[in-house]
């Protein structure tokens, strides 16, 4: 899943770009760069981030959903916690919400996605951006993440969401420390396998890599990104959300051959 983010303030680009014709330059560009799908998203995340309304939202990202359907042949997936932002996103084309509150900021989302009768990635959140570091407390993330992705999975199958349709992300570095989100990824198979549901990973460039790659700022930690990838295939992630598409996708065919050897 290639990264294109239509926000003036992403964490991970040297230059934010919010222009949409750059960004649906970069979305066509990644699809030639091997990526399976591309990620929308018109409001940043990020530690401390602030939230923007629908409209401003929606001013960002529709002009680069249309702007890219009929033309990319990779599916379209709109980040938004939002229902009204994701109902006009699937409309104008995107088969895929990509929903970081896994169901709490908005319930109404769900429905949307039922009625859109779009895939839906539910992820691993506590507290908003500006203060989930505030929640990052674990006695066993792993159990604690599975069991509140279940009333994630809860909360969108009873909508009308049918499981099938699911998607889970344990949520690195959102409401977790460096050690949580490194306990994440070395234990997501006991996920996988618990949650029974196809897993997508975010590691890409995230704060939590910054001190075993020396500091160095997020546009720099492609390398430690590589490694977060590799572990998360072998992890069992099904889909790995990323900004350097072309070479993460080499990371993804080596690790999934380590893995096609392992179960054999």
């Amino acid at each position: 899943m290639g990264i294109v983010n239509v926000t003036p303030d992403s964490f991970a680009e040297s230059s934010p770009r919010a222009d949409p014709a750059a960004a649906v330059d970069i979305a066509l560009r990644m699809e030639a760069e091997g990526a399976d799908l591309v990620d929308i998203g018109g409001e940043s995340a990020r530690p401390g981030a602030e939230p923007v309304s629908a409209e401003v939202e929606l001013a960002r990202v529709l002009p680069v959903v249309r702007g890219l359907a009929g033309r990319l042949r990779i599916p379209i997936s709109v980040d938004t916690y939002k229902a009204d932002v994701a109902r006009a996103a699937i409309d104008a084309g995107a088969a895929l919400v990509n929903d970081i509150s896994g169901l709490q900021y908005d319930p109404g989302l769900a429905r949307v996605a039922a009625e859109g009768r779009a895939a839906l990635v539910l992820m691993h959140m506590r507290g908003r951006p500006a203060t989930m570091y505030a929640e990052a407390v674990y006695e066993d993330v792993i159990a604690e993440v599975v069991d509140e992705l279940r009333a994630s999975i809860s909360r969108a199958t009873a909508a009308g969401v049918a499981s099938s349709a699911v998607i889970v992300d344990p949520g690195i570095g959102f409401a977790k420390r460096p050690a949580h989100s490194y306990g994440v990824l070395a234990r997501l198979s006991e996920l996988a396998s618990a949650l029974d549901r196809p897993v997508l990973v975010g590691p890409s460039r995230k704060s939590f890599l910054s001190d075993a790659v020396g500091g160095r700022p997020a546009p720099q930690r492609d390398w430690g990104t590589a490694a977060a990838v590799t572990a998360a295939v072998l992890g069992g992630a099904h889909i790995v959300r990323v900004h350097a598409v072309a070479e993460m996708a080499q990371v993804v065919r080596v690790a999934e051959e380590i893995g096609r050897q392992v179960k054999s």
